[in-house]
């Protein structure tokens, strides 16, 4: 995983300690939700300071980031903390997610344009590339911007602020999902079915299938976390 430092300088008006913050807190998220950080692990200021090469301050604001997202808890106590991710938990959310992005995918559908669908025609060959070769972290990667890209298309603003302050722990539950083979071969249909949706301008369909996938992914998360807890 690249951790080096980028150069915000060039490119953000941002103040370059807020800079450093958010590119910390991305690093970050980015563990927690592919389990490089499992749940409970504790984060050390000063270790992840000295392994990133920045100061101490930034790094407190990214763990107040992650902390908004509900992926850590911070005590005085054990520090910064990586939550627990219960079964129950992740059926609700779900539950919600599904409602959210099915509705992103039906207004999606009714005004996609060419150059729309060309994108995710391009999304959708490079994620199943990456399923081919067994290559799950690109896999993902894709996969999550073609699931953000449906609701930032949507053209619902309202939609699109809800959903960012879900969307980590939800990423956290896809992440698990793809390591079941079969859920995993069941995604990719699921994918299939949307394009086909949107080609079709069916938006009907689209929000059906999209519907679906999110609460198949959330069953298939519980299902995870039930039998870990065991």
């Amino acid at each position: 995983m690249e951790t080096h430092k980028p150069n915000h300088a060039l490119d953000s008006d941002e103040p370059e300690a807020t800079a450093t913050a958010s590119w910390v807190a991305k690093l970050l998220r980015d563990r927690i939700v592919k389990g490089e950080l499992p749940p409970l692990a504790r984060i050390v200021e000063r270790r992840l300071s000295a392994e990133l090469n920045v100061s101490r301050t930034p790094i407190r604001e990214a763990l107040k980031l992650l902390q908004s997202d509900g992926l850590i808890e911070i005590s005085r106590n054990r520090g910064a903390q990586v939550t627990a991710y219960k079964a129950s938990e992740a059926k609700q959310l779900f539950d919600v997610i599904a409602m959210l992005e099915s509705l992103a995918a039906r207004r999606l559908t009714e005004t996609i344009d060419a150059p729309t669908l060309d994108l995710f025609e391009d999304l959708h060959a490079q994620m199943m590339v990456f399923h081919k070769i067994g290559s799950a972290a690109d896999y993902f990667d894709v996969n999550t911007e073609i699931h953000d890209l449906i609701v930032s298309r949507c053209g619902n603003p309202v939609l699109e602020n809800t959903h960012r302050r879900l969307i980590a722990q939800a990423r956290r539950g896809r992440y698990l999902a793809i390591m079941d083979p079969k859920r995993l071969a069941q995604a990719v249909q699921e994918h299939e079915i949307l394009m086909d949706a949107f080609r079709a301008q069916d938006a009907e369909a689209a929000a059906a299938i999209w519907h679906d996938h999110l609460m198949n992914t959330g069953m298939s998360v519980s299902d995870v976390l039930k039998k870990g807890a065991n």
